[in-house]
């Protein structure tokens, strides 16, 4: 293990540029219970039924009263681990250039990283179904459920339901910093859900080193990851930030 966390250090010493794929098991360490999985929120509730957009439209109520005012709740609650605060130290060394986040949470954004591409939005977020405005999900009243803006519109969680489509940009976006990097670091993802899983091959198809830290091994590891370190991404982020002060210097607030 120290091996393995000696090297990751020295791959990102040595990088121009790191790009981050985050995934929900870095959320997990947060308190927010992921999608899919052992023990995920899909096992409990039909996505089908309740994170479908056709659902949504159907019946805004039901949407708003089984999924999105629980998760407004979770995430009200959840703040920012050592994993988010080990990708800001990144970022303050110069190294990290750019998050990819499969998360829905905004904590790389609360934990302080700048450039966050968010895959598949945000529940941090609201948007009106009529107006198009925008506001912070903290900032919308829910005594009556569908909350509504004040154009009489109701308010959807700026993210991608089943049955949408991944925003263009953050397509595009992300696909540019999987090239462009020379070291890509995985965390906490399955690796299964496309079209993020593709990023890191796109990585490696451009010359980078993949770094995978995870608690089990994915598709990548063994085949796309030149490094795979088992365990929790906070614990393992720590430990390779130790490492790379040792090679690059402390971090200056």
């Amino acid at each position: 293990m120290d091996r393995l966390i000696d090297k990751a250090a020295e791959d990102i010493a040595a990088a121009r540029s790191v790009t981050a794929l985050t995934g929900a098991g870095v959320s997990i360490e947060s308190g927010i219970p992921p999608f899919r999985g052992k023990g995920g929120l899909w096992e409990k509730i039909d996505p089908m039924e309740y994170a479908h957009i056709d659902a949504f439209r159907r019946d805004p109520e039901k949407v708003w009263q089984v999924l999105i005012k629980s998760m407004a709740d979770v995430l009200g609650s959840a703040r920012p681990n050592d994993a988010h605060f080990g990708l800001v130290r990144l970022e303050k060394m110069g190294k990290l250039k750019t998050v990819i986040t499969q998360n829905v949470d905004g904590l790389h954004q609360a934990a302080g990283n700048t450039d966050v591409i968010e895959f598949h939005g945000s529940f941090a977020r609201q948007c009106c179904t009529d107006c198009g405005k925008q506001c912070q999900s903290s900032e919308v009243n829910m005594d009556a459920i569908p909350p509504r803006c004040q154009c009489g519109g109701i308010y959807r969680p700026d993210c991608v339901f089943f049955g949408e489509m991944i925003p263009p940009d953050a397509l595009l976006r992300s696909r540019a910093a999987a090239a462009s990097c020379d070291v890509m670091l995985v965390m906490g993802t399955s690796a299964m859900v496309q079209p993020a899983a593709h990023m890191p091959v796109l990585a490696r198809e451009n010359g980078a080193r993949i770094i995978e830290i995870n608690p089990e091994s994915t598709p990548l590891t063994g085949s796309v990851s030149d490094c795979f370190i088992p365990g929790s991404g906070g614990r393992i982020m720590n430990a390779i930030l130790a490492r790379l002060e040792r090679l690059c210097g402390p971090v200056h607030e």
